[in-house]
């Protein structure tokens, strides 16, 4: 087992109502002047904005808002809202929504404080000096982003990420039932970006940390389990509270503890979603079904295992190659549940743009950690996903 560090401050009010909360979560953190970001007209369909400007109006706080996030958040929203921010002297960020939203409020957070151009902390690693506070209220049950220290934009031909601790927003807000009006693909497509997040952890060249492999399987399954639920019944309020639940768990740096996680599908799926703007949820299903076969052939041991603990492929049953790829097939299975596509000649994609993204991601290099990729075997991932 690895040694490691843990931090992660966000406070989380979870639950019915839980968004009358606010006005004391914005007291505590001595808001003066809040820039709000989401994505269309849902929030006030909701109730939420209501929520907003009563909570903000009660406490003589200035309210400035954008509806204008969209998927795949682009660096050139959050450069327009950095200058209208500096304007009003923002100084919190309060994103409704899900991870777009609340990845365009950690880069707006980064961005004001900040004398350069925003997109140098993506581009350059460039380390903030102040950051401003960020809340959250989680509308969807998918990227984790509310509890995360991660934050993704797009600038058309890049998409780029960001890690710092100070970025980890500073409340998140959930209240499942906000999660009740969402579009049955959104749903399944969350389902599947939390399961990557898991997936990614547990993929781990690691072979002492019986803590975080059996917290991970025990949230694979129960992911599973709800998901048929709400599959079955989209309404089951129990089963949108789980995943909503599992989506913090599997993204807030608790199952990193003792391992390296892989990252690896993700770097893939980056280079996907920014070249043919194509959902990131169904595209880690995507690349997930192709990886898993790829890597069944290369290093099967991880993927075995987890065959093993959570399908019941008994090892007397099946070598380990073959385990491997009985995983691969019950993912598959499993997305296609969800109504997902599982393959890029589904979507349209062939492979002429396959070279240029591999030499993007890897640039020379590798990416992921528990069988490090090349350009070359980037491509052959990409190949078996076609």
């Amino acid at each position: 087992m690895k040694g490691f560090e843990y931090y992660n401050p966000a406070k989380i009010v979870f639950g019915e109502d839980a968004e009358k909360n606010l006005t004391e979560l914005l007291r505590q953190n001595k808001v003066a002047s809040l820039l709000l970001v989401y994505s269309g007209n849902f929030i006030k369909d909701l109730g939420i904005y209501d929520v907003i400007t009563q909570a903000t109006s009660n406490l003589g706080i200035k309210l400035i808002s954008n509806g204008e996030v969209v998927p795949n958040p682009s660096i050139d929203l959050v450069r327009k809202l950095v200058r209208e921010g500096k304007e009003a002297k923002v100084d919190f960020v309060l994103a409704v929504g899900g991870g777009s939203s609340i990845d365009t409020a950690k880069a707006i957070a980064l961005g004001i404080p900040y004398s350069g151009d925003v997109w140098d902390f993506f581009s350059k690693g460039v380390s903030p000096e102040e950051v401003l506070g960020i809340g959250v209220i989680a509308t969807t049950a998918s990227s984790g982003s509310e509890t995360s220290n991660a934050a993704i934009l797009s600038s058309g031909e890049w998409k780029k990420g960001f890690e710092d601790d100070r970025i980890i927003p500073k409340f998140a807000i959930m209240n499942p039932r906000y999660t009740l009006g969402l579009p049955r693909y959104q749903t399944f497509v969350g389902i599947a970006d939390v399961l990557s997040h898991l997936l990614e952890r547990y993929f781990s060249d690691e072979k002492n940390s019986d803590t975080t492999d059996y917290l991970i399987e025990g949230a694979i399954r129960a992911l599973l389990v709800n998901a048929d639920r709400l599959i079955e019944d989209p309404e089951d309020i129990n089963a949108r509270a789980e995943i909503q639940w599992l989506a913090s768990v599997a993204h807030n740096n608790f199952l990193d503890a003792g391992r390296t996680a892989d990252w690896a599908s993700h770097r893939i799926e980056h280079e996907l979603s920014a070249q043919y703007n194509i959902t990131h949820g169904e595209g880690m299903a995507i690349v997930f079904t192709a990886w898993t076969r790829y890597i069944a052939d290369v290093k099967p041991w991880r993927l075995a295992l987890l065959a093993s603990r959570v399908y019941g492929k008994d090892p007397y049953d099946y070598p380990e190659k073959t385990r491997a790829l009985l995983l691969s097939d019950e993912l598959e299975k499993f997305f296609r549940k969800l109504g997902l596509k599982t393959h890029l000649s589904e979507l349209g994609i062939d492979d002429k743009d396959f070279e240029v993204m591999a030499q993007r991601a890897t640039a020379g290099g590798t990416v992921g950690h528990y069988v490090p990729l090349d350009d070359q075997r980037f491509i052959e991932v990409l190949r078996l996903a076609l």
